[in-house]
């Protein structure tokens, strides 16, 4: 049975209790409308996010396309005038602190101009890159108009055949065909890893290349030959007159003769003709003794070889495929086979007997 509900008693409404509600809702109002904005304002200043693309194991990051129209590089009888970019090749055994000086002298935009260089591994190699890394430095933390283009340096990955570099031993005839054999390579190493897109000339010049013409690189491209090179000769005091002369040093400048051809028809397919020998006298008229007139510098005789110590080359005749044969080509090898090869394209050789650049003189 049901309880009889006796009288209900209201309470009294506590005001104070109302109050602190009421600061409570307000306050939580402000803070969620307040945290709402900022956010907002925050993820409007913040910049679209992307999705992070799942990148492949085997693909890295890709390169930028660069387009290069082979027509457009100039190779020209005027490079400073068309801005025509050059690369200095330079193999290197010893480093002659003269080579370095005399380079300093050229006088072509050093803008336009990048050095290349291949050294080996060997004792004598370490020496040659340190020094020539000094020298680098010196140049390259200097003023802005005297910085190259750009400097490569590289090691050769495979070892000399000689174990010294003095000039004696060097020019032994028994170490001729293995010394140029390996010259060949790291010149063709070198040409490879190093020739641009936009290369208008090349121009080899040898370490131990101490005196040329301050406008060497103009003087030889105002001739527009493919292949062009200079006498190389030497200076030393005469023992008897105690007085400063010149000789004649590179002999790898030459035209040919039916001598020597005979000579080649009587060989093997690996023996090579070599020249300045007098156990193998082929009677080619060579440039190193065609010099007369020194006022007639511009005088030009055709080559059927070329020798290295200075030579200037269309950057076209290498795009063409003229390399350095490390092996018998026509009985030749490294410059000589390199002209040989040349002509095989259909690029000529061309001589300055009178114009000359000097041999350092150990």
């Amino acid at each position: 049975m049901a309880r009889p509900l006796g009288p209900v008693r209201l309470r009294r409404t506590n005001y104070v209790t109302l109050v602190i509600g009421a600061i409570l809702c307000l306050f939580i109002i402000y803070f969620l409308s307040h945290n709402g904005s900022s956010s907002q304002a925050a993820n409007a200043n913040r910049p679209p996010t992307r999705k992070p693309v799942a990148k492949s194991s085997l693909i890295g990051e890709r390169p930028p396309v660069r387009r290069f129209n082979l027509n457009t590089v100039t190779i020209t009888p005027d490079p400073i005038g068309n801005r025509e970019a050059v690369l200095i090749l330079t193999p290197m055994a010893r480093f002659y602190q003269e080579y370095w000086d005399n380079l300093l002298k050229i006088q072509y935009p050093r803008e336009l101009i990048t050095l290349g260089f291949i050294l080996p591994k060997n004792k004598e190699g370490n020496a040659a890159t340190t020094a020539l890394q000094d020298q680098i430095t010196k140049t390259q933390k200097g003023p802005a108009k005297d910085r190259f283009r750009g400097v490569i340096i590289e090691r050769q990955d495979f070892d000399p055949p000689l174990t010294s570099q003095d000039e004696s031993e060097r020019h032994k005839m028994a170490n001729q065909k293995a010394r140029r054999a390996s010259m060949s390579r790291a010149r063709n190493s070198l040409l490879f890893t190093t020739l641009g897109a936009d290369t208008s000339w090349v121009l080899w010049l040898d370490s131990d290349i101490v005196e040329t013409p301050a406008t060497l690189i103009q003087d030889l491209a105002a001739h527009d030959k493919p292949i062009i090179v200079p006498n190389c000769y030497q200076r030393y005091t005469d023992s008897e007159t105690g007085k400063r002369a010149e000789r004649p040093y590179d002999f790898n400048s030459w035209q040919d003769s039916p001598t020597a051809q005979d000579i080649g028809s009587k060989m093997g397919p690996d023996d090579i003709i070599l020249e300045g020998y007098s156990e193998m006298a082929t009677y080619r008229a060579l440039m190193a003794y065609m010099a007369e007139k020194e006022d007639e510098v511009n005088l030009e005789v055709p080559l059927d070889g070329v020798g290295g110590t200075a030579l200037l080359v269309k950057a076209d005749v290498h795009r063409d495929g003229a390399m350095f044969p490390p092996f018998p080509f026509y009985h030749l090898i490294e410059t000589e086979g390199f002209a040989k090869m040349a002509r095989r394209l259909g690029w000529h050789s061309t001589g300055l007997p009178n114009y000359k650049v000097y041999h350092y003189n150990e």
